[in-house]
C-alpha cells in the first residue's frame, strides 16, 4: 500500500488523499512532522516537505509530483479532463492555490492558528492582517471564476482539489467562502464538499485533528 507522510492542515497533504479517494486508490496516512521526521520520513524526504509518498521502494515529495505519479498508476478518472483548454486550466487552478491562495492565507493560518496551537509561538497579528488584505481579490478572482460546473470546465479536476483543499485550511480560522460576499465560490465550495471523496477525507483529518487538539490527560 502507498504510505503519505505528512500531516492533515497541510493543504497540499490534503489535495493527495482527495486524489487518491477520487481514483479509489488505498493509501496509508502517516504523521509525518518536518520538525521531528522519522528516518522513514526523512528517507522519502530529504528537504523534509510534505507530503511526502514511499510505494515500495520508490520514494517522492512535493503533491504536485505525487498527484502526477497517481495519475500516472490510475488514469482513471483523470485530474486534467477534458480538451486542450481545460486541462491547461486544471493546472493553472492548482498552481494559483499552490502559490498563491496558500501563500496568502498561510500568513493568516500559521500566525492565528498554527505557530500558537502547535508551536508555542506568538503570531504576529501584522503579518495576519497582510495576509487577510492579500485575500481579497485573490478570492474576488476566484468568485469571478465560479459557475455552474467545475472550475476548468465540465469535469471535475485536480484545479478544484487544489482551490478546495486551501480554502478548508482557511476554515480552521474562519476564512471560508461567505455566501454573502462570494456566492459562487461558496456554491462550488459545497459542491465540492458533496463529493464522497471529500466526506471521506474530511472524517478522517477531523478524528485525527481532535486527537491532536486534546490536551493529554
Amino acid at each position: 500500500m502507498i504510505r503519505i507522510f505528512g500531516f492533515p492542515l497541510s493543504p497540499f497533504v490534503r489535495k493527495v488523499h482527495i486524489i487518491a479517494a477520487e481514483k479509489g486508490i488505498p493509501i496509508e496516512m502517516v504523521l509525518g512532522r518536518p520538525g521531528d521526521p522519522a528516518p522513514e520520513f526523512l528517507a522519502a524526504s530529504p528537504f523534509r516537505k510534505i507530503p511526502a509518498m514511499q510505494d515500495g521502494d520508490f520514494n517522492l515529495c512535493d503533491s504536485t509530483a505525487i498527484v502526477t505519479y497517481l495519475e500516472a498508476i490510475e488514469p482513471s478518472p483523470s485530474i486534467t479532463p477534458g480538451n486542450a483548454r481545460q486541462k491547461a486550466r486544471a493546472i493553472w487552478f492548482e498552481e494559483f492555490a499552490d502559490t498563491i491562495l496558500v501563500a496568502a492565507g498561510g500568513k493568516v493560518l500559521f500566525n492565528r492558528f498554527v505557530g500558537p496551537t502547535f508551536l508555542g509561538i506568538e503570531g504576529n497579528e501584522e503579518t495576519a492582517q497582510q495576509g487577510v488584505a492579500e485575500l481579497g481579490p485573490i478570492l474576488d478572482y476566484l468568485e469571478s471564476q465560479c459557475g455552474d460546473g467545475w472550475l476548468a470546465g465540465d469535469n471535475f479536476s485536480v484545479g478544484d482539489v487544489a482551490v478546495a483543499v486551501a480554502l478548508r485550511s482557511l476554515g480552521y480560522i474562519g476564512l471560508e467562502p461567505d455566501p454573502a460576499t462570494h456566492p459562487r465560490t461558496a456554491a462550488w465550495y459545497d459542491r465540492v464538499k458533496d463529493r464522497e471523496s471529500w466526506k471521506a477525507v474530511a472524517e478522517r483529518e477531523a478524528k485525527v485533528m481532535e486527537r491532536v487538539l486534546t490536551p493529554a490527560r
